[in-house]
């Protein structure tokens, strides 16, 4: 496959995922401030920076405030992350890879790009949020099931697959670091009411409350929350979950050759390293700093696939 086509696949569903998990974000960054006695709009510059886009924010904006912010996040074509942005870009990319994916495939981004436009053409209000967010989430939704139902498992499927979940463990990342880094109100809140409700923003934002439900019933504190997400094989959304489909992946393209290999040992490294710790080595050396860590490692591998397979050749 030409380096060309690889990269169009690879950063059509990273764009597609990273849509859907800007919307995460923002749903995150609104349950977690309303349990907050005293909120203030400022917070809302922890979301974005955990969603890496502050630094843009605060170029382009004088003031802090919770309106912005979405608005920022939702709509702006000057933040490259914001669901505008990446849901024009997954369509580009769409359509430099039209040949290489289903027809089915392509209605459903077409269909995602022409229904979000609408939707996000205006300021979307606080009341229209919550139905807007689930609108953005339904559609991805949608463009990743017609992928698993209508394409076939080759290289294609391969390249589509490493750029959704490297994109996913990334936001994974993001959305427990705005829990327990920047969001908890003070150390004296941990294990309180308010602590407790915000683990169950978290599992809410990432589609696991679910599931985390069926494992550990009523019971299941931030530890156990943490476990699930970060460490749970059996969890979609988990870090351990991502990184054991990027190195499935990586192997069906390597093939025994060579060409793969140093990405797939990258992801080893993750998964043998970071990844093998228990929840409570996790807590103890700090969760945010591990975080932190495991996302450097993810740019590390992304930058690792895009110059083994030649993207821009």
């Amino acid at each position: 496959m030409l380096g060309k086509t690889a990269n169009g696949l690879y950063w059509m569903y990273r764009y597609m995922e990273r849509a859907e998990n800007a919307a995460r974000l923002i749903e995150t960054g609104q349950r977690i401030a309303l349990t907050r006695l005293n909120q203030t709009d400022k917070e809302w510059a922890s979301v974005l920076r955990s969603g890496d886009c502050l630094q843009g924010y605060t170029a382009t904006h004088d003031e802090m405030s919770r309106d912005l912010a979405v608005d920022w996040m939702l709509r702006s074509k000057d933040n490259p992350s914001s669901v505008v942005s990446s849901i024009n870009a997954a369509r580009l990319n769409a359509r430099l890879v039209r040949t290489a994916i289903t027809g089915e495939v392509w209605e459903a981004v077409n269909s995602a790009y022409m229904t979000l436009k609408k939707a996000l053409g205006r300021k979307v209000s606080e009341r229209e949020l919550p139905s807007v967010l689930r609108l953005i989430r339904h559609h991805a939704a949608l463009v990743r099931g017609v992928t698993h139902g209508t394409m076939l498992r080759n290289e294609i499927y391969d390249f589509a697959r490493l750029g959704t979940f490297l994109e996913r463990a990334d936001n994974t990342a993001r959305i427990l670091d705005v829990k327990y880094y920047v969001l908890l109100p003070s150390a004296r809140s941990v294990g309180s009411s308010i602590d407790n409700v915000q683990w169950e923003s978290i599992l809410r934002s990432v589609s696991a409350r679910g599931g985390f439900r069926m494992e550990y019933g009523a019971g299941g504190g931030p530890r156990e929350i943490a476990d699930f997400l970060i460490l749970d094989k059996r969890m979609p959304r988990s870090l351990a979950f991502c990184a054991g489909e990027l190195s499935t992946n990586l192997g069906f393209l390597a093939k025994g050759g060579d060409v793969g290999q140093a990405s797939r040992n990258k992801v080893r490294a993750l998964e043998n390293g970071l990844l093998s710790k228990s929840i409570d080595d996790i807590f103890r050396h700090g969760l945010h700093e591990f975080l932190q860590t495991t996302l450097k490692d993810l740019t590390a591998i992304s930058r690792q696939i895009e110059e083994e397979f030649r993207f821009y050749a």
